[in-house]
């Protein structure tokens, strides 16, 4: 995982460079609400509850607008996503029967 954040990473601040974008301080979260906004409206349109044409590629690329914006603030946060998967959800695995 650190080495896809920090691929994100880099394309951000190209991409940022490149459109002159202010990344301060809570502009990867307001980022990441419009991403799961947009997720959740590729959705709604692929459940037949919004109008507009399904694309099943499109909720793959929000989904992944997604990702990469919880990457980048994460980052911007000081949170280690790999350390914090593991307090909340993988310790579970140690108490699953095998």
């Amino acid at each position: 995982m650190a080495d896809l954040q920090a691929d994100v990473l880099r394309i951000s601040d190209i991409y940022a460079a490149e459109h002159g974008i202010d990344r301060d301080r809570d502009w990867a979260l307001l980022k990441l609400q419009e991403e799961l906004g947009e997720l959740t409206a590729e959705h709604l349109r692929m459940s037949g509850r919004a109008r507009g044409k399904a694309d099943t590629s499109k909720l793959g690329d929000e989904a992944a607008d997604v990702l990469g914006m919880l990457l980048i603030y994460c980052d911007s946060a000081g949170i280690d996503l790999e350390a914090a998967m593991q307090r909340k959800w993988l310790h579970w695995l140690e108490k699953a029967p095998a």
